[in-house]
């Protein structure tokens, strides 16, 4: 096994989408904020040495950690979409090298795997282009027309959700990132980034019950699974 990894995480978003004063990474779940059992999640592997949040210039929540599960945690100053956060993360990883593996996780994961992230960071380091997680897409899906009336049916082969961690290398994950911004174009995810540039990271199967909170029932969701899964 190479080198330490580090964790970044992006959360500098309001979570408009969710509803509410409150962001969502900040909302209360079996005892802790939402962000909180993100973090101790992807740190708990022994091979990530740290994590760096991207946060909102005006965040006035974040609870102050500079450590937790015995690692350090660092801040520092988000942007408006999520590729500009990542990207102020990665410059903020300390002692980064050009191969040093990154784990970018969603702040509102709160249900990570251990087995997942293990195999991730395993297939991440064999693979030059990097690992994601992801599920594969299970459900019939259905192409609408203007009028919210089903025009057709897509076939679900082959298809894939985005899940995070995403893992990649430090050096080609941020010049992929500032490809992207250069181009006008805005990445929703890491891996998206990477591809851009002809990359093709690697398909890791996780659980299904790793969910992004992003509606109230997700968070009801959540907290079912992480108060089953202690």
């Amino acid at each position: 096994m190479s080198g330490p990894a580090w964790a970044v995480v992006p959360a500098a978003g309001r979570g408009t989408r969710f509803g509410g004063p409150t962001p969502k990474q900040y909302l209360p779940l079996a005892g802790k904020p939402v962000i909180a059992h993100a973090l101790e999640a992807v740190l708990a592997h022994p091979r990530v040495a740290g994590a760096v949040v991207a946060l909102a210039a005006d965040d006035e929540l974040w609870p102050g950690w500079r450590e937790l599960a015995g690692k350090p945690v660092l801040r520092c100053e988000g942007g408006s979409e999520r590729a500009d956060s990542v990207l102020a993360a990665l410059r903020a990883v300390p002692g980064a090298g050009d191969g040093t593996l990154v784990l970018v996780h969603d702040a509102a994961r709160p249900n990570l795997a251990a087995a997942d992230l293990a195999r991730l960071l395993e297939a991440a380091e064999a693979h030059p282009d990097g690992a994601i997680l992801a599920a594969p897409v299970r459900d019939t899906l259905k192409r609408a027309g203007t009028d919210a009336a089903i025009d057709a049916t897509e076939p679900r082969e082959r298809l894939w959700r985005a899940l995070t961690p995403q893992a990649f290398r430090h050096g080609p994950l941020l010049r992929a990132l500032e490809r992207a911004k250069d181009m006008g174009v805005q990445v929703t995810d890491e891996a998206m980034a990477m591809e851009l540039g002809g990359a093709r990271p690697r398909l890791v199967e996780g659980r299904e019950d790793n969910l992004k909170v992003t509606t109230p029932a997700d968070l009801a969701l959540a907290e079912f699974l992480v108060s089953r899964s202690r």
